[in-house]
């Protein structure tokens, strides 16, 4: 991956982070007070919606640093295993997020239940994203194991010469 790339990808989540960071704030800001009432309200959609944010930001964090690993040319090792693990959870965990909304929000779409299988397909095209990072992550383990194997032939054919 080049300079470049690995600079305007790391632009890229700062800036998605930054923004996932004001989200969060204002959801809290909006749990805490209540314009109306000055309560703490038990606001669902607010709660699941910061839930929501930290499985994004989780992500975030650890492509950042499978990105460090692809600059320093660490990334065919088992150390990248974890951060692919967390990213493949983190996305697991954003669509159980918008699955709850989708609960949430089915009762308010009893004249309009299109809106409902809609919400539902989006939260399985969320799983399907984290079936295709799975897939990835089957390829990051064989690209190691040929990686471990080579190593290990290079050492034998070092031996010999």
């Amino acid at each position: 991956m080049g300079t470049m790339t690995v600079r305007a990808l790391r632009a890229v989540l700062a800036v998605v982070l930054a923004g996932s960071v004001g989200v969060q704030v204002l959801m809290v800001w909006a749990l805490a007070t209540d314009p109306e009432r000055g309560t703490l309200p038990l606001d669902a959609l607010r709660v699941v919606t910061v839930l929501g944010v930290v499985a994004v930001q989780v992500a975030l964090v650890s492509v950042w640093k499978l990105v460090t690993m692809v600059r320093r040319g660490t990334v065919f090792s088992f150390a990248a295993f974890r951060h692919v693990d967390v990213v493949i959870g983190a996305i697991v965990a954003v669509a159980l997020v918008w699955f709850t909304v989708t609960a949430l929000n089915a009762p308010g779409q009893r004249e309009d239940p299109g809106v409902t299988v809609i919400m539902g397909g989006i939260g399985l095209a969320i799983l399907g994203v984290a079936l295709i990072v799975l897939v990835l992550r089957m390829l990051l383990a064989q690209a190691v194991a040929r990686d471990a194997e080579a190593t290990r032939m290079r050492a034998e054919l070092d031996e010999v010469v």
